[in-house]
């Protein structure tokens, strides 16, 4: 970089999220499949506590999550939030939830391999249904096709080279086939898994890019996804931003995947920033799509009170990054907190790396940060399950740093978790809850001078893998451009 080049600063243009409403895809979620394997009389406990699409559609917390609710507004809704139904749109601000039989068709659309079979008279009732949806093109559904009889469906199953496709009443309307006969990695369980997180992000991603940005300006992709794409070679390798960049009209981009567990999702909005700020690229695309593996996966804590499996929705987000347009609110740069190396696992030193002292690098105090954003599950998912409410004592957490600082007297320490937090509204999907859910509310807010800055907050459990017991985050400040 020569010595004349000017530093761009960094704005969000865009956030947009996808839901997936997929109870016949909640027995392949990793816990519930394990459990079925061993007592397959589970099954049929769990087909029962399944809710319709309707409930997923007017619940609270979904649609907070699709930019139809302020988080805040759901302290003034009565628990348990899927208590009040009604006709809510499935469209909302920030994206959409998507019925199953639309999204099960979208798994064939996406599939380049010919994995996916779905009988034909399924993929003839919920064809006008995609052809009627502003986001699927002719060219989709040309990929989708006839279908196949329904009996060549069967037959792939009962040999043992399919997996079958259900709805949420047990109906099989398809099937996913291995790709290879010994490959792990090719087996049908994760190509679902795959092709799952494939379809979110790409609906996510063409939400986001609508009618106001051309997809030929995005110049590089980066996807957080926690999907495995790979053989028996290089499990794992990727690229799924580039697939889905494919499948987008991003011809002018390419793109890598980011893998940091949790965090993933706020690595990457940092790294974006920097390729703008730096002048490399003029706009990026951060994506995550969802996590099969994890539908259901506290389902058990809902049977044990007679509840609906909530944890019934696939999720994924999309985010544009690009340079200052004197509006959209800014990426500080000057603010970003990581988890290094030596600064030890303990919840104490995460919590000072990525909150205490980026705030003290910038000269700001705690109480001038107006909304925290860190791991928002729904607590009516975490509960029944035993874990308690995770946001909420993350916001004590934030709040007792601040008394240990001598921001804020110890009783003002639950005041300050309230105004300064919110209740966990997310999918339990790992890198879509760890804050970025709270990004598309938080760039309302800011855009509209009705708050000035926001901490994102996210952490990893890099210990999952066996190949370290440490833990990763990392965190950033939005805050409303300099130039409103």
């Amino acid at each position: 970089m020569s010595a004349t080049t000017t530093i761009a600063t960094p704005v969000i243009r865009e956030v947009k999220y996808f839901l997936a409403h997929t109870p016949g895809l909640v027995r392949h979620g990793v816990k519930v499949a394990e459990d079925i394997a061993r007592k397959p009389d589970l099954l049929g406990d769990i087909q029962s506590h399944l809710r319709p699409f309707s409930d997923a559609v007017s619940y609270a917390p979904n649609r907070a999550y699709l930019g139809g609710l302020y988080p805040d507004e759901l302290l003034g809704i009565e628990r348990p939030w899927g208590q009040h139904n009604g006709a809510w749109d499935r469209s909302q601000p920030r994206g959409e939830i998507m019925p199953e039989e639309e999204f099960l068709c979208l798994l064939k659309i996406v599939d380049v391999a010919d994995l996916v079979s779905l009988d034909e008279a399924f993929i003839g009732a919920n064809r006008q249904a995609l052809k009627d949806h502003p986001l699927i093109e002719d060219s989709d559904l040309e990929k989708l096709g006839e279908g196949q009889p329904n009996s060549a469906i069967a037959e792939d199953i009962w040999s043992g080279v399919a997996m079958p496709l259900h709805m949420r009443d047990g109906t099989v309307v398809g099937c996913v086939r291995r790709a290879h006969e010994e490959n792990a990695s090719l087996s049908a369980e994760i190509l679902l898994e795959n092709l799952a997180c494939k379809a979110a992000a790409v609906m996510a991603v063409r939400t986001a890019l609508g009618e106001s940005i051309d997809a030929g300006s995005i110049d590089y992709v980066l996807n957080t996804g926690e999907e495995a794409v790979g053989d028996a070679y290089q499990r794992g390798g990727g690229n799924m931003a580039k697939a889905v960049g494919e499948m987008c009209g991003l011809e002018n981009s390419t793109g890598s995947d980011v893998k940091a567990f949790c965090a993933a999702p706020v690595h990457a909005l940092v790294m974006a920033s920097t390729m703008v700020a730096s002048g490399l690229y003029k706009r990026v695309a951060v994506i995550g799509g969802c996590s099969l593996a994890k539908l259901g996966m506290n389902y058990m804590g809902h049977l044990s009170h007679d509840e609906p499996i909530i944890e019934d929705v696939l999720a994924a987000i999309a985010v544009i990054i690009e340079r200052d347009d004197g509006v959209s609110p800014v990426i500080r740069l000057d603010s970003v907190g990581g988890h290094y190396i030596g600064a030890g696992s303990s919840i104490r030193a995460i919590s000072r790396t990525l909150i205490t002292e980026p705030l003290a690098k910038v000269g700001l105090k705690f109480e001038e940060i107006d909304k925290y954003a860190i791991e928002l599950q729904n607590p009516e998912i975490t509960e029944p399950a035993g874990i308690g409410d995770v946001t909420e004592r993350n916001y004590k957490l934030i709040a007792a740093l601040a008394v240990q600082d001598h921001q804020i007297a110890r009783d003002e320490l639950p005041a300050f978790a309230q105004q300064h937090g919110m209740p966990g509204f997310s999918s339990t999907q790992g890198h879509i809850a760890s804050a970025v859910p709270f990004l598309g509310h938080a760039v309302d807010k800011i855009t509209a001078g009705e708050m000035q800055r926001a901490m994102f907050v996210a952490k990893g459990s890099l210990f999952l893998g066996r190949m370290t017991q440490m833990s990763d985050g990392f965190s950033f400040i939005l805050e409303k451009n300099p130039s409103v």
